[in-house]
């Protein structure tokens, strides 16, 4: 399931990441968001070209959340890609996930909804899920806003992986909308104590200190992390969600959760294509130095925009 050694490109890039410690305390959670817009804006600069970008928002249950719509150059009306970004749900914006949001755009030739969500631990689940959720229906009900064909899936790594599998969880027990397929990039589900994945790359990008602490910031309370809503694991039955594509990485310390997530949805009879990139770490497909990820970006594209064309030609 992983490769002998990291993949270098990612392990240079791991290690400079390595010099800002993720934050274990409300204060240094502040400070790490506030850091995080300069460094984003410096990052940011000269991004891969799309046809066009259009910031604003779109309405929550709780209050309008930051969204970018990336459209391609291409003439539309386009598919819609609805995505949420990680960050343990505590961190994480628009702006963190610009790249791979016009990577995903640039190779699928799909319009890529980039939408923000409340964060822990100010606000814990099920916030998010209700945002990504309002997200999606606001998506599938106004296609005119969003040069849209009406066609919508989901997207997301790492918390936001999550979110987009709830979504398509919640999409198909609530009878829609209609997700056309999911996409889970390395998904912050199904972790468990004890994995191997755990066990051998806890300390690479994530240590088991930071995973706890995200969970405890996002959960808040114990019971609720056996519900369905919180961690699509626990569902019963799955045969109703969206065909998927799930990606994990061989050093990451999620991706036995990941990938019995994508287990799970075989058997329940849901066409997954299941994708480790064994060298890779967590996060990677938002790592610009790393080749690997433009490809895995272009892999998924392709899974995304095949599936629209399929649903298309139905």
């Amino acid at each position: 399931m992983h490769a002998d050694e990291i993949d270098p490109q990612a392990k240079a890039a791991v290690e400079r990441q390595e010099r800002l410690p993720l934050p274990h305390s409300r204060w240094g959670l502040k400070l790490a968001r506030l850091l995080t817009r300069p460094v984003m804006r410096i990052r940011n600069r000269n991004p891969p070209p799309v046809g066009r970008t259009v910031d604003g928002t779109v309405p929550g249950p709780d209050g309008a959340l930051d969204a970018r719509l990336y459209l391609p150059d291409a003439e539309g009306p386009f598919p819609t890609v609805v995505f949420f970004h990680g960050g343990g749900f505590v961190l994480g914006s628009v702006a963190t996930h610009d790249w791979l949001c016009r990577g995903l755009t640039r190779e699928s030739r799909c319009a890529v909804l980039s939408v923000g969500y409340r964060l822990a631990p100010e606000h814990p689940f099920p916030a998010a899920v209700a945002d990504a959720y309002a997200a999606v229906e606001w998506a599938a009900d106004n296609p005119d806003s969003l040069a849209g064909t009406g066609e919508v899936a989901v997207a997301g790594d790492s918390a936001g992986g999550a979110l987009a599998a709830v979504a398509a969880l919640m999409a198909a027990e609530r009878d829609g909308p209609e997700i056309t397929y999911q996409a889970l990039l390395y998904p912050s589900v199904g972790v468990r104590p004890g994995q191997p994945s755990l066990r051998e790359h806890a300390g690479t990008v994530l240590d088991e200190a930071d995973i706890e602490w995200f969970s405890d910031c996002y959960y808040d309370d114990e019971i609720h992390r056996r519900n369905p809503y919180a961690d699509p694991t626990n569902a019963g039955d799955l045969g109703d969600v969206a065909p998927a594509t799930v990606v994990t990485a061989g050093f990451d310390p999620l991706r036995d959760g990941g990938r019995a997530y994508a287990e799970q949805l075989v058997r329940d009879g849901v066409p997954t294509r299941y994708e480790n990139y064994e060298a890779m770490v967590h996060g990677f497909m938002t790592l610009r130095e790393v080749d690997r990820a433009e490809e895995a970006i272009a892999t998924v594209a392709d899974d995304l925009a095949g599936a629209f064309e399929r649903g298309a030609n139905r």
